[in-house]
C-alpha cells in the first residue's frame, strides 16, 4: 500500500460528515435551532479526526517529505493550496464552535454564524478531497522511491497508534484544571 492509501480511505469518512451537516442545515433553516451536542461532535470530529488524525499526517509526513524533493511549480502551489485550506478548516471549525456557543447563550445573531460555518465546511471539504485525490496524492508519489513510500506508510500506522492516547491524555488534563 503506498502512503497515500490511509489517506484516501479517511477522506471516505470525511466525506460522510458532509450529508450529515447539510441535513442539520436544512433543520436549521426550517427551525431557527440548533443541535448543540451534533455540533460539538462534528467539531470534535473535526478537530480530532479530520484535523490531527487526517491532516496530521498529511502535514507531518507526505508534507514534510514532499518539501524535501524538488517539486514541480503546480505541485508546490497545490501543496501550498492544501496546507492554506487546513489552516482554513482549523479556523472555521473553531469558529463554529464560538457560534453555536453564542447561540446557545441567547444570542439570535449567532445562529446566522452557525449556519455560514456550517456551509463553509460543506463546501469546503467535497473540493479539498476532490483535489487531494485527484490533482495531487497520487502524481506526488512519483517523487518517492518503494522505499521511501514504505517508510511514510509505517510512520503513518505509527502516527495513528498514538493517536487515541494523545487525545484522552488531554482530556484528563483538561479535567484536571477544570477541578
Amino acid at each position: 500500500m503506498m502512503p497515500i492509501g490511509p489517506l484516501m480511505i479517511e477522506h471516505r469518512l470525511i466525506e460522510r460528515i458532509v450529508p450529515v451537516l447539510k441535513e442539520e442545515l436544512r433543520r436549521i433553516n426550517n427551525t431557527n435551532e440548533v443541535n448543540p451536542v451534533l455540533i460539538e461532535t462534528a467539531v470534535d470530529f473535526f478537530r480530532t479526526y479530520a484535523d490531527r488524525t487526517h491532516h496530521g499526517k498529511e502535514e507531518d509526513i507526505l508534507f514534510r517529505e514532499l518539501k524535501k524533493k524538488l517539486l514541480s511549480p503546480e505541485h508546490q502551489k497545490i501543496m501550498d493550496e492544501l496546507v492554506e485550506e487546513h489552516v482554513y478548516a482549523r479556523k472555521t471549525v473553531g469558529n463554529l464552535l464560538k457560534a453555536k456557543d453564542s447561540f446557545m447563550q441567547g444570542s439570535k445573531n449567532a445562529l446566522k454564524d452557525v449556519i455560514d460555518r456550517l456551509s463553509d465546511l460543506i463546501e469546503l471539504y467535497p473540493a479539498h478531497i476532490e483535489k487531494e485525490d485527484k490533482r495531487f496524492f497520487i502524481p506526488v508519489m512519483d517523487y518517492f522511491s518503494k522505499q521511501e513510500q514504505d517508510d511514510m506508510l509505517q510512520e503513518s500506522w505509527e502516527f495513528d497508534r498514538k493517536m487515541i492516547h494523545e487525545k484522552y491524555e488531554n482530556i484528563v488534563e483538561h479535567l484536571e484544571g477544570a477541578g
